[in-house]
């Protein structure tokens, strides 16, 4: 069986494609669908609610903290294939599910995630780091440990021996690879739709926190001069993207947009 894990909270906007696709897949084993709702005060709530194809549990006691709920979640599936699927994150195919636990049929690997495409409105700077986040692989095969928790799967066995940790409040993904030296496979043909159109105070706070929990993991601060030099090089990375895709508005955007990524980000590995 396959346990399909998603958390949510105010996602309304897209839940219900997400739920409507994921109950739709063409898939050899059975599923579930796994629910846990943190508070959410928008309709998420009320919605989940009606679908009665869904099992919803009740979030873990107190402040969120994502390894909490995450390990939580997996002691309460059934199946022996976790598959985590965030509620805004909407797969493309009906395929999806059949195409991304296929890897972890494979005995060398650890756990697999899923391919990212950027909404229709999302910016063009968002649109240009899916792309080399995602896209074919290429590129993010090149940057150590890469993985994304949004559209990811695993052996139950493997979570319940290896929990994520839960004293860190970002990048709880990228923590448990590095702390298990996890083999990781992509899955670019197991692909959702998912990506954010942050306002600059919240790049400037998931950045510092990112930071925070890189330092954390223990990445050695970032040097101003290396935080500088990236942020020259992303944004030349950028004009190159919008010059190409003729997105001219956001050339003055761009700069502003990687100064406070980057900055924040350095600022968070020197806490």
């Amino acid at each position: 069986m396959i346990s399909v894990l998603m958390r949510s909270h105010n996602d309304i906007k897209y839940i219900r494609q997400t739920v409507e696709m994921l109950l739709s897949q063409e898939v050899d084993d059975s599923v579930e669908i796994v629910s846990c709702d943190d508070h959410s005060t928008d309709g998420t709530a009320e919605y989940l609610a009606s679908i009665p194809e869904l099992r919803r549990i009740p979030p873990p006691e107190g402040k969120y903290v994502p390894g909490k709920t995450l390990n939580y979640m997996i002691s309460q599936a059934n199946g022996d294939i976790i598959v985590f699927n965030n509620s805004d994150a909407i797969p493309q195919s009906r395929e999806y599910l059949k195409n991304l636990i296929s890897p972890l049929k494979g005995k060398d690997t650890d756990c697999v995630f899923g391919n990212q495409i950027a909404r229709k409105d999302a910016y063009f700077v968002v649109r240009k780091d899916y792309e080399r986040a995602f896209g074919d692989g290429s590129i993010s095969a090149g940057w150590g440990n890469f993985f994304s928790l949004v559209s990811s799967g695993f052996r139950k066995k493997d979570l319940l021996e290896k929990p994520f940790y839960e004293q860190i409040q970002y990048s709880e993904d990228a923590d448990w690879v590095r702390r298990y030296s996890a083999k990781i496979v992509y899955a670019a043909n197991a692909v959702v739709e998912h990506s954010h159109n942050y306002t600059l105070q919240e790049v400037k706070k998931r950045f510092f926190n990112e930071g925070v929990a890189d330092r954390q993991m223990g990445k050695p601060p970032m040097s101003f001069f290396h935080c500088i030099r990236s942020v020259i090089a992303e944004t030349l990375r950028d004009w190159i993207y919008l010059a190409k895709h003729g997105a001219f508005k956001e050339i003055f955007y761009a700069p502003v947009y990687r100064y406070v990524q980057k900055v924040n980000y350095c600022r968070g590995t020197r806490q």
